[in-house]
C-alpha cells in the first residue's frame, strides 16, 4: 500500500437534516462482490474515506465494502453552520450516527426495532450484518449507532477512537476560544499550521502526498471548507459529550459482539491508556493490540501491521461465525 490509491464515490445518499431544510449529501462507493460478506470503514476528523481508499481496495478482494464521506468532509459538500451543529449535537455526535444509521438502512442492512427518516435503495436488499471498522471519532459514532439506532454488526473494530473522555488537545481549546483570530490568520501561515497539526498526528515523517491530500480540503476554496470549516472542526472537537453512552457500552460485551480495539502506542492524540480504559467499559471478550512505532494516523504510519491485524480479527470471526 505504498502508492496513493484512489476510489471513486459515485453513489449518492440524500440525508434530510430539517425537514425544510435542504438534504445533507453523502457520496459513498461500494468496492468488491455484492455477494461477498460486507464490511463498512468509518473515517473520523478531520480526515475523510481517501485515508481508508488503500484498506478498501486491499479487502473488496474477499469482502464488499463500503466507503463514504461523512456529511462535510471530502466529497461530501460542507452543510450549513444550522446542519453541522445539528449533526455535532453538543459535541455528541448524535446527529451523525444518525445520519450514518440512515445511510446503512439504505444501503439494506436491517436496525433492531429502529425507525428512520430514510428508506432502503430500489431493489436492496436485507442484508447480513457487516464488519464495521471505526477510526477517531467514528468510535463514538459507531457505539452510539449500535446502542442507540439498533444497528446490527458482526464485527467492531475500533481504531484510535475517540470514545471516552477526557477529551480534546489543547490546540483544540485554544482554537476554540480564539476562533476569529484563527480565521484572520492569512492563508499561507494558516497552511502551516495545518500541516504542523496534520504531521502530529503521526508518529513517522508523513509523505508530501499523504500530506497534501490530508491538507487540501482545510487550504483549498472553491468547494473546500477550507479555513473557516477547520477552524470549525477544531471548535467542536475542543468538546466531545458520550457519558450517556459511555455507561451502556457493557451491554456490547454482554452481547457477545467481537469487538477489537487497535492502538498506535505512540499515539499523541489519544494516549494508548484510552485503550485500556475503553476496553474495561465494554468488558466481555474485547481485545486490546497494541502497535508500536505507530500515531493517531496508524493507517499511514504501519499500513502492512494494521492491515494484517484487520485481516486476522475479521478472518477470526468468520470462521467461528
Amino acid at each position: 500500500m505504498a502508492a496513493r490509491l484512489s476510489a471513486s464515490l459515485d453513489q449518492t445518499f440524500l440525508y434530510p437534516v430539517f425537514p425544510r431544510d435542504p438534504q445533507c449529501l453523502i457520496k459513498w462507493t461500494r468496492l468488491g462482490s455484492p455477494d461477498a460478506q460486507p464490511v463498512i470503514l468509518i473515517h473520523g476528523t478531520p480526515w475523510s474515506s481517501r485515508l481508508w481508499v488503500p484498506y478498501a481496495l486491499a479487502l473488496s478482494s474477499k469482502y464488499s465494502v463500503y466507503i463514504f464521506d461523512n456529511p462535510g468532509y471530502g466529497q461530501s459538500k460542507h452543510l450549513t453552520q444550522a446542519a453541522i451543529d445539528a449533526f455535532t449535537d453538543g459535541g455528541s455526535l448524535n446527529g451523525q450516527a444518525a445520519a450514518t444509521a440512515a445511510l446503512m438502512m439504505h444501503w439494506g442492512f436491517t436496525p433492531k426495532g429502529m425507525g428512520f427518516t430514510s428508506e432502503p435503495a430500489d431493489g436492496a436488499q436485507s442484508l447480513r450484518a457487516p464488519h464495521v471498522i471505526a477510526h477517531d471519532n467514528a468510535g463514538l459514532v459507531s457505539l452510539r449507532m449500535a446502542l442507540q439506532y439498533g444497528c446490527v454488526y458482526k464485527s467492531l473494530t475500533l481504531i484510535d477512537v475517540v470514545a471516552v473522555g477526557p477529551w480534546g488537545l489543547p490546540f483544540f481549546k485554544l482554537v476554540a476560544e480564539n476562533p476569529d483570530v484563527f480565521k484572520a490568520i492569512p492563508p499561507q501561515m494558516f497552511d502551516g499550521i495545518t500541516r504542523g497539526y496534520i504531521r502530529n498526528a503521526a508518529y513517522k515523517p508523513l509523505r508530501k502526498e499523504d500530506e497534501d491530500m490530508l491538507a487540501e480540503p482545510w487550504v483549498s476554496g472553491n468547494e473546500r471548507p477550507g479555513q473557516e470549516g477547520l477552524v470549525r472542526v477544531l471548535q467542536q472537537a475542543s468538546v466531545r459529550k458520550s457519558e450517556d453512552v459511555e455507561r451502556r457500552y457493557g451491554r456490547l460485551g454482554e452481547s457477545g459482539l467481537p469487538i477489537r480495539i487497535i492502538w498506535g502506542k505512540d499515539d499523541k492524540w489519544l494516549p494508548c491508556e484510552t485503550a485500556a480504559k475503553l476496553k474495561d467499559l465494554i468488558g466481555g471478550k474485547c481485545e486490546v493490540v497494541l502497535i508500536e512505532e505507530a500515531g493517531h494516523l496508524i493507517q499511514l504510519d504501519q499500513p502492512e501491521r494494521l492491515m494484517a491485524e484487520i485481516v486476522l480479527f475479521l478472518g477470526e470471526v468468520d470462521r467461528v461465525s
